[in-house]
């Protein structure tokens, strides 16, 4: 019994961690709007061949018996001028974009914390110049700028857009990590953990890494908006994803040829945009009030 104590104690008290944060996260209703419209997406995204009315409709179609009919019952958000149902192509453009969030910050994440880790941690040594350097000659550069000219050397595409988007990505979550392992390094444990003869790696994975968790979670879940609005940007302009893929961003230019007649194209692709940014700013901005710590 007195073996197992502690390890009750210490779960005991990760769950009332867990209720005192999941109480502060839901005082803010925006927060909980944003979670609320976070999952509605997520679960379009991951229904949207069962869900959509015309699934078929988000491939090679074209009907022009159909075509630029304005929103209705049967086409609650109208048909585009091939005649294609633009709620199930929106419903499909919600795979493409969380596609295009997800594998980007699944390529940028690791690396980008990795190095501000290692930075933080031999903080003021040549190796924290050189990781902080090469990643300030890549934050100079605006995003989408970067991403731009390397989408119009390469074949536009899906997989060129997110290897573009990837490239300049990554050292926000560096600095972001620095900033947070500088600070860390001279706190009582991290010292502790050093007098103990803790190595490098335990310091920097087991007791520096846990305790940037919050910067991180709230960045990453902002990120997903700015991802998928510059994944749009690259598609409006031709470099993204190429018709007939649904793609929100290509919609929204494929619509603009034919507004105001046509206003619904670009309307409602667009709507799903600002529904997509809007919600996961929210939850945000919710988890980043979530791991504030009270001040006195």
């Amino acid at each position: 019994m007195k073996i197992k104590l502690p390890e009750k104690l210490a779960s005991s008290a990760v769950l009332e961690s867990v209720r005192l944060r999941w109480f502060k996260f839901k005082k803010n209703y925006l927060s909980v709007a944003g979670l609320i419209i976070t999952i509605g997406v997520i679960l379009v995204t991951l229904l949207a061949p069962y869900i959509a009315p015309y699934p078929a409709h988000a491939g090679f179609y074209m009907n022009l018996e159909e075509s630029s009919k304005p929103p209705s019952l049967e086409h609650p958000f109208g048909t585009d001028d091939f005649g294609r149902d633009i709620l199930s192509r929106v419903m499909f453009g919600f795979q493409y974009s969380m596609l295009m969030a997800a594998v980007i910050l699944l390529l940028v994440i690791p690396p980008g914390v990795l190095l501000g880790l290692i930075a933080g941690y031999y903080r003021e040594t040549w190796i924290d110049q050189v990781i902080m350097r090469i990643s300030d000659i890549f934050i100079a550069v605006p995003p989408l700028v970067l991403a731009l000219a390397i989408c119009s050397v390469l074949t536009p595409s899906v997989f060129n857009s997110m290897m573009a988007v990837s490239l300049m990505w990554w050292p926000w979550y560096t600095r972001l990590t620095y900033s947070v392992a500088s600070a860390l390094k001279n706190e009582a444990f991290v010292q502790a953990a050093e007098t103990m003869g803790a190595s490098p790696l335990h310091i920097m994975f087991r007791e520096i890494l846990p305790n940037c968790l919050g910067p991180l979670l709230t960045k990453i879940t902002l990120d997903v908006g700015w991802v998928i609005l510059i994944g749009a940007a690259l598609s409006y302009v031709g470099l993204g994803a190429q018709p007939p893929t649904p793609d929100l961003g290509t919609m929204v230019a494929q619509g603009g040829q034919f507004i105001p007649q046509l206003w619904w194209m670009t309307v409602f692709p667009a709507s799903a945009i600002a529904t997509i940014i809007l919600g996961f700013n929210l939850l945000g901005d919710g988890i980043r009030d979530m791991f504030m710590e009270e001040t006195m």
